[in-house]
């Protein structure tokens, strides 16, 4: 608990800075004898003297009051620097699934800046619980993510709807086929995304049509499950699906689509609830709308 308040350490500052308890006591437009009684208060509370008064004498600074007056100029300042950043514009950040990214940040950012002269937008990039809890506490305005693992607590706007992938060495049997369906892969090893969020949303998807498949591995990036699967490691699942047919190690990888209506999810706009959505944060979340859709 707090006992000493910020305006009585800017008593202590003015007594410090004038040496007298009478200028101090006009400069902070109080009566002397309660800046007096407010001095000795909070000497108590400190449990040390931090200056020496006498009457007809300039007022002295122990060396304990100059330790503590450091500090206390410190803190005044980080006071001073939280209300000044209060009054002026922070960037407005906008935050995308890591996957999604190098396919709709830069392209977003680059159509909000166009369109927005005045505002400065910065990116972000994560996975589902990283964005989720940036957005919680505010380091993040804005999410372009596949809409899994994000609860009620969260707002969005639907961009496209879209059905997984699966990436598979080129000679497995399934890779012939023009799709393929969650009951076909849940007979073989499979590849999840590690994530809590991620790994989640899947296996109960899985649970929910009475399937029980078997993670072989699990990945924290793309790359290492397309690679996984281009070495038949096992079958790899994901929303996103690069162009290129190659892992980074130059081996050939297939992607084939994934039929079932159920795993279906969408790209969104997300943002919390508990936002402030004043019509200029609704005009950049109208202009991702045209620019992403």
């Amino acid at each position: 608990m707090l006992y000493n308040t910020l305006r009585q350490y800017e008593y202590l500052i003015a007594v410090a800075e004038l040496r007298s308890l009478t200028e101090a006591a006009r400069r902070l437009n109080v009566s002397q004898p309660s800046l007096s009684v407010a001095i000795t208060r909070i000497e108590e509370r400190l449990g040390t003297r931090l200056f020496l008064r006498r009457k007809g004498a300039p007022v002295e600074i122990t060396p304990q009051g100059h330790r503590l007056l450091g500090r206390i100029r410190e803190l005044l300042l980080l006071a001073e620097g939280i209300e000044r950043s209060s009054d002026s514009p922070a960037p407005f950040v906008l935050g995308c699934f890591e996957d999604l990214a190098p396919l709709q940040l830069a392209k977003a950012l680059d159509h909000l800046r166009g369109r927005f002269a005045e505002v400065s937008f910065e990116g972000a990039e994560g996975r589902f619980s990283d964005l989720a809890a940036a957005l919680d506490e505010g380091r993040v305005d804005l999410a372009i993510s596949y809409d899994v693992g994000f609860g009620a607590r969260f707002e969005r706007r639907v961009l496209k709807t879209i059905l997984p992938v699966a990436f598979l060495t080129p000679d497995h049997p399934l890779a012939r086929n023009e799709t393929l369906t969650l009951q076909e892969l849940a007979a073989h090893p499979l590849i999840f995304f590690s994530e809590e969020l991620s790994e989640g949303f899947m296996t109960t998807l899985f649970e929910a049509m009475r399937l029980s498949p078997t993670v072989g591995h699990r990945v924290r990036s793309l790359e290492m499950m397309r690679s996984l699967a281009a070495h038949g490691a096992g079958i790899g699942i994901s929303y996103s699906a690069p162009p290129s047919s190659l892992c980074y190690d130059g081996r050939p990888v297939a992607t084939v689509p994934i039929s079932t209506s159920d795993a279906a999810t969408e790209i969104a706009l997300i943002w919390p609830r508990l936002r402030d959505t004043d019509p200029a944060f609704l005009e950049v979340v109208a202009a991702l709308e045209t620019c992403l859709a």
